[in-house]
């Protein structure tokens, strides 16, 4: 198990929160394949292309759904997005989110910054609850969700499998108005 803690040292983020653009997809791209081959934070084993990220892009706005980058000098230091939980017309108030951060910068504060900028974005689109769903030894996930308000509703035992080696999925969730 990798530790996802903060090096010593990280520095506080000075981030700032914006839309996504087609220019940031690079980085984007960075922080989703480093996630991939080293890290059980997303569940595939193949690294990505950089039109498989232009196309996810393309999918979110067509949906609706956000996609925000965290910019620190200059620099894309972590990214989020959310769509409808599920399908079905009953969900439309229920959105599942995803949030990264580059290796260096977790535990400077820009999880917590996108995922406040998440939050927003949802209220203000008449959202209800944001869901998550976390592989259960990611206890630094697990921590920055409960600081910001989300509670764990369910427990998947051994759904998944990465590096070989079962994964269990956790899902956590927060009542945004």
């Amino acid at each position: 198990m990798k530790d996802l803690s903060p090096p010593r040292g990280t520095p506080v983020s000075t981030a700032t929160v914006r839309d996504a653009g087609e220019a940031d997809m690079p980085a984007i791209l960075d922080i989703v394949n480093h996630a991939i081959v080293t890290s059980t934070a997303i569940w595939s084993d193949e690294p990505v292309d950089l039109a498989s990220r232009h196309a996810w892009l393309q999918d979110r706005r067509a949906a609706g759904s956000p996609v925000l980058v965290a910019e620190d000098g200059g620099e894309v230091v972590g990214f989020g997005s959310y769509l409808q939980f599920r399908a079905w017309s009953g969900y439309r108030h229920a959105v599942e989110h995803s949030v990264y951060v580059r290796d260096d910068r977790r535990g400077s504060g820009v999880g917590s910054l996108l995922i406040g900028a998440l939050l927003g974005r949802a209220r203000a689109d008449g959202k209800q609850v944001m869901i998550g769903g976390i592989e259960g030894r990611n206890t630094a996930s697990l921590r920055l969700h409960r600081r910001a308000g989300f509670i764990e509703v369910g427990r998947m035992p051994g759904i998944g499998e990465k590096f070989g080696r079962k994964l269990d999925l956790v899902f956590v969730q927060k009542q945004i108005v």
